[in-house]
């Protein structure tokens, strides 16, 4: 992706999102016109009326009217890759925010740039050939970044700011900026590149790139933050390398990203306390981070609940190099590399409000970590829909619901979470590391509640000789599982590899309040004989038609009201109490 100058090829990566756009509408540019019925086809914000391109002077001069559209060229971007641009575009979008809203198209070329403000009613169209690059932030040391330039100062968020990480608390640090702004688009077959924003300080090198301390003054954070806003679309376009977040969203309701191709070195897309969205048809390459992440932090003062949320028919992964699924050539990281493979779909771990009536249907998973609902802060997690979901390669376990009270919020707003009303069908899930299990673990003082689950098949590698440990970036030899007990880490942070192994393959589960499996297989690659699933404090379970090695496959430890039945993992049984028994 880098050509001779080390900077990005920008014609490769703009050939890679394979979408089709009207040439004209992409090509404006250079007739200084556009066709009211290619407009028509292509942008919501031209619906009104046919209107020619609009020059910085008749911006100036003409009566408020229709949408227009407005080329960055005419306001002074170059587009070369040396210049700054944010001048020239910031003026473009002042022009059409004037004039009550238009669409802002930026030709093929290099677009070096430091913090962009959006504003209401704006499009931005990212040409096939464009590029959109982040200027190079201050280096530890230095004052200024490239060309003496620097990103908006981070606001004030106190006294909020201890109850979510520095990044979180932040907006105005990015590439792209909007605040309680509304109906805003960012479209198009170009390429966002965050070359020059920080991951996050103290992380380490990435791809090759220079590393910015995210703290330090003037440096970019994030890739597009959105604060406050409503009616929001992000489509078509594509991301490479864009620090702490591609996309973080806080407070956004009626938000549709679509048809994203993302390959960066942390966080893919933050959906945090936002209301009715739509995250569909992306692909998302994130090895070191959580690929699509809904959170409820506390960033807006407010314990506010991410709810009406669809995730579906995405691809995320994250066992491939940095750059390598943008560019095609698919390169995997070697099996040693300390990289953590994150990758995955994941509701927290800010979790102060809720995760409420959300579906996560019809994605592909592969090489990352699996599945996870995580109410440690608070939240109430109701009304959660998995299905349809194919998985491969996991590299800790296919899914893990937790049910915790780390309590990262003002201690005043704090209570007890909740997790129920979970439906997770149809599921594949093939060569999944075996040194855990699925966990579904509450605690003793809160129980988990009513959780399907339905025509899903499990298969892993077996029982290992080593495991993943920490974040998983590293190996340690796998400890003898009949010794093992898994800790309660009551106020820790919710990663499943933090609570080691458990002395079953298939599920972990405690504790739990109804429970319900059927037409459910565990199937081991290689001899496995811990149980298939390990009960603890767990409280009416039904069992139909499991399939798991024949051996003794239910562990129960204070156990009520359990039925197994038609099942090859066991016999039919009907057990009333259970205290520590395995059958």
């Amino acid at each position: 992706m880098l050509d001779a100058a080390g900077g990005i090829n920008t014609t490769l990566a703009a050939s890679t999102s394979g979408r089709s756009y009207l040439s004209k509408y992409a090509g404006c540019y250079a007739s200084g016109a556009m066709l009211r019925r290619e407009l028509l086809k292509v942008s919501p914000l031209a619906l009104g009326a046919a209107v020619g391109h609009v020059s910085p002077a008749s911006a100036q001069t003409e009566a408020p009217s229709t949408q227009a559209t407005y080329n960055v060229r005419d306001f002074g971007a170059t587009g070369d890759g040396k210049t700054v641009d944010t001048p020239a575009i910031n003026r473009a979008i002042e022009a059409a925010a004037a004039k009550g809203g238009g669409s802002i198209v930026f030709p093929a070329g290099t677009y070096l740039c430091f913090t962009i403000r959006l504003k209401s009613n704006i499009e931005l169209f990212l040409s096939r050939g464009c590029t959109i690059q982040a200027a190079d932030s201050p280096k530890p040391g230095d004052s200024t970044g490239y060309n003496g330039g620097t990103y908006d100062a981070v606001e004030s968020n106190d006294p909020w700011t201890p109850y979510q990480d520095f990044g979180h608390n932040h907006w105005r640090n990015s590439l792209f900026f909007a605040e309680n702004e509304h109906d805003i688009s960012i479209l198009g077959p170009g390429l966002i590149f965050g070359k020059g924003l920080s991951h996050g300080g103290g992380k380490g090198m990435r791809g090759g790139y220079t590393v910015f301390m995210a703290e330090q003054p003037g440096v970019g954070n994030k890739a597009i933050a959105l604060k406050n806003c409503r009616n929001v679309l992000l489509r078509d376009f594509s991301a490479l390398k864009c620090g702490h977040f591609v996309v973080l969203a806080t407070g956004v309701d009626n938000l549709t990203i679509e048809n994203l191709l993302i390959d960066t070195d942390r966080d893919g897309l933050d959906i945090d306390c936002c209301r009715n969205v739509r995250v569909s048809n992306c692909t998302v390459n994130s090895p070191w981070d959580d690929a699509i992440c809904p959170k409820s932090s506390y960033a807006l003062g407010v314990a506010r609940a991410t709810e009406n949320v669809t995730i579906a028919n995405n691809y995320v992964c994250g066992y491939y190099e940095l750059g390598t699924v943008l560019a095609g050539t698919w390169k995997k990281f070697d099996e040693e590399a300390p990289v953590s493979r994150q990758g995955r779909i994941k509701c927290g771990t800010e979790s102060n409000g809720g995760f409420k009536n959300i579906s996560i249907t019809g994605n592909v998973i592969e090489g990352c970590k699996g599945i996870s609902l995580e109410s440690s802060d608070g939240a109430y997690i109701e009304d959660i829909a998995i299905t349809g979901n194919t998985m491969r390669d996991i590299i800790d376990a296919p899914l893990f619901l937790r049910l915790n009270r780390r309590n990262r919020g003002p201690k005043e707003t704090m209570r007890p979470g909740a997790l129920r009303r979970v439906v997770i069908s149809n599921l594949v899930s093939y060569n999944s590391a075996a040194s855990t299990a699925s966990l579904i673990s509450g605690i003793p003082s809160n129980l988990i509640e009513d959780v399907k689950l339905s025509n899903c098949f499990f298969g892993h590698e077996g029982l290992p000789k080593r495991m993943r440990v920490g974040w998983g970036d590293a190996f340690a030899p796998m400890p003898e599982w009949r010794t093992i007990k898994v800790p309660e880490n009551e106020d820790g942070y919710p990663e499943i590899l933090r609570m080691g192994p458990p002395p079953s393959h298939g599920f972990f589960v405690r504790p739990l309040r109804n429970l319900e499996m059927s037409h459910v297989e565990v199937s081991p690659l290689a001899s496995d004989p811990r149980p298939a699933f390990w009960l603890e404090d767990v409280h009416r379970a039904d069992f139909f038609a499991i399939t798991a090695p024949r051996q003794q496959n239910f562990s129960l430890h204070g156990v009520s009201d359990l039925r197994v039945a038609w099942s090859r993992a066991g016999k039919d049984a009907n057990i009333d109490k259970a205290e520590d028994q395995v059958i």
